[in-house]
């Protein structure tokens, strides 16, 4: 069997039809009419048009070679086709294929980000992240706020079947908005053993692993941090009023003044405020001795409570500890109140026993009826 003739450069190409059967020469003709009006379209001869289809064909093909070889791994990676359910399929999950972020998933996130999730602080690379649980944001997903939300934005994806929620999900490792982690040691492959400090509770350190899925016990940690306007606001606002600071000098007198009254004021309240801490000290001490245990003025002044508790009330009685009374003695208390009522009844009293660090002595009274006088034997306290 026969190739088909090439056409020279620069002339135009003719279609061969199947099994290598040439068309008639009125398709011919159709085709070369069709071909230079589209050329006369686009202001260029003939063959300077076949030319730029010619290199439009061939970027395509270099740009699906490269997006083929970037799926498969890298250069390095297998040829050929990489097996996997058509986008848009929602009978199946989808493998997640990093790119960047798309305003579907930038949606999804801010709606999750708004949404109970529970999250717990963690450790990755250093730094303070907020991580949370597969199953919440799922729930959150299935929740009636998804469809208000939904509704509301038209573009988030429609959830019907446990294969569209996971690939719902799955858009915000894709767009590497949040990546699942596991727990790791951060002493792990470390020469020395693992230090027994003060543990955080809920504080894990964590790594991010290769294979992201989208099981209900899996983690995933926040790598969007959400909309940074307020965020540049606040720092403008910090700059023009460290700014304005530094243009005291440029104030007009009036301000001046205003900013010099104003600090001595503040002064005064703090000067007073140091003296009152002095004068509750003195007028503690002096009635410690006159009416024990003592009177307190604000006796919240230095309590761990909110600005206007440390003033209430305005003045409390001294709290004092009360005594531990110690176990041996109230023993002793009642041996002894055992042995009086057994000398008032006329019974031999019951056996005592005591005990020490050392020896261990019991002493039981003779059985008899006449009236014994209770003899209690006191220890000193061991320390």
């Amino acid at each position: 069997m026969q190739n088909p003739p090439q056409p020279p450069p620069g002339a135009i190409p003719i279609p061969v039809g199947p099994g290598g059967q040439m068309p008639t020469p009125q398709q011919i003709a159709a085709m070369q009419q069709q071909l230079a009006a589209e050329a006369q379209k686009h202001g260029m001869t003939v063959p300077q048009f076949v030319e730029h289809v010619k290199a439009q064909r061939l970027a395509q093909l270099q740009q699906a070679q490269r997006q083929q070889q970037q799926q498969q791994g890298g250069p390095g990676g297998p040829q050929g086709p990489r097996p996997g359910p058509p986008p848009g399929a929602q009978g199946q999950p989808q493998p997640i294929r990093p790119g960047p972020p798309n305003p579907v998933a930038i949606a999804l996130a801010n709606f999750l980000r708004s949404q109970p999730l529970k999250p717990r602080t963690c450790i990755i690379n250093g730094e303070r992240k907020d991580m949370f649980r597969v199953k919440r944001a799922l729930r959150a997903l299935q929740s009636p706020a998804y469809a208000k939300a939904r509704a509301k934005n038209p573009a988030l994806p429609e959830i019907t079947d446990r294969a569209s929620l996971e690939n719902t999900f799955k858009l915000l490792p894709m767009s590497m908005l949040a990546l699942r982690v596991s727990k790791v040691d951060p002493h792990e492959g470390h020469d020395h053993p693992p230090k027994k400090g003060k543990r955080i509770k809920g504080l894990w350190t964590v790594r991010i692993e290769q294979q992201q899925d989208a099981a209900d016990d899996m983690y995933y940690v926040w790598l969007y941090e959400g909309s940074q306007i307020m965020r540049k606001v606040y720092g403008a606002l910090a700059l023009v009023l460290i700014f304005t600071v530094v243009l005291y000098p440029l104030w007009p007198l009036v301000l001046r003044q205003g900013v010099y009254y104003l600090s001595w004021g503040f002064l005064m309240l703090l000067g007073l405020f140091f003296l009152m801490a002095i004068f509750r000290v003195i007028l503690f001490c002096i009635t410690y001795f006159v009416v024990p245990p003592g009177l307190w003025l604000y006796p919240n002044l230095w309590e761990d409570v909110s600005f206007m508790d440390s003033f209430r009330p305005v003045w409390a009685w001294h709290e004092t500890a009360k005594p531990k009374k110690k176990k041996k003695a109230s023993k002793s208390v009642n041996a002894e109140s055992a042995a009086q009522l057994a000398g008032q009844t006329g019974h031999p009293p019951p056996a005592t026993a005591t005990t020490t660090a050392t020896t261990t002595q019991v002493q039981t009274a003779p059985q008899q009826r006449a009236y014994v006088a209770p003899r209690v034997e006191e220890l000193a306290d061991d320390e």
